[in-house]
């Protein structure tokens, strides 16, 4: 049984929630500010988090920046603001999902199977997928990035760093295929999940955020390559 945790002030929207997910086989936990949210995240240990972005005591996307630096549990976004700077805004914070209201509860139950099957690599072997990755890296390479699949994090110069959904999925395709050019519509498609808010706006959100993470200079990427116009690379070459 999924564990779903809901981080949601409004009474009633919370209740329903549990009560729909309940109903469809979900373990639901109920949390109705934030700093409550994060206790029971780290106790609760779900498999999915629904966040709402307005919390009596604090702002939804704090709440998500702050479980993002222990956990990669999918944390889909639900929100009456349904403006893409909104959007953008929880991507860089951490979330995988946007969803904004009034929504139905079959899209909502569809969107959180997509995200928890995405996070358990359901879908397909990860095994294979980081061996198949391995046999593509060249040694230098390999030191430089590697997967942890058990933990789906990444490890960078020997440190573990940790990811969202949606990053771990875009660096996974790009060591499997070091050199190849992927368009934004192909980087697309390798992390969408049911209808889930992904747009070249997104891909290029999460790629700066990838940076960040595996770049000695992120200003001056040597490991994700910028193709103009088209999309990005995974180089081989070291960023000494």
């Amino acid at each position: 049984m999924y564990k779903v945790l809901v981080i949601e002030d409004d009474v009633m929207m919370s209740n329903m929630l549990s009560m729909y997910l309940s109903e469809e086989g979900y373990q639901v936990s109920q949390a109705f500010r934030g700093d409550e949210g994060l206790r029971h995240a780290a106790g609760f240990m779900p498999d999915l988090i629904l966040l709402d972005l307005i919390l009596p005591d604090l702002d939804g996307i704090e709440v998500c920046m702050e479980i993002r630096k222990t956990s990669t549990v999918p944390i889909m976004i639900l929100s009456m603001k349904s403006e893409v700077s909104e959007r953008v805004q929880a991507l860089k914070s951490g979330a995988d999902d946007y969803l904004c209201k009034p929504f139905s509860m079959h899209e909502l139950t569809a969107r959180a199977e997509a995200l928890i099957r995405r996070s358990n690599v359901i879908y397909g072997d990860a095994a294979a997928t980081a061996a198949a990755a391995a046999e593509t890296v060249s040694p230098i390479e390999e030191e430089l990035i590697q997967l942890d699949v058990e933990r789906r994090l990444l490890l960078v110069r020997g440190q573990l760093v940790e990811t969202t959904f949606s990053e771990y999925e875009l660096m996974k395709l790009f060591l499997a295929h070091p050199g190849k050019v992927f368009s934004r519509e192909e980087l697309i498609n390798a992390i969408r999940g049911f209808d889930s808010f992904v747009t070249d706006r997104a891909i290029d959100v999460h790629i700066v955020n990838l940076r960040k993470k595996i770049e000695l200079n992120p200003k001056e990427p040597k490991l994700i390559r910028t193709v103009w116009g088209f999309g990005y690379k995974y180089t081989a070459q070291a960023a000494n």
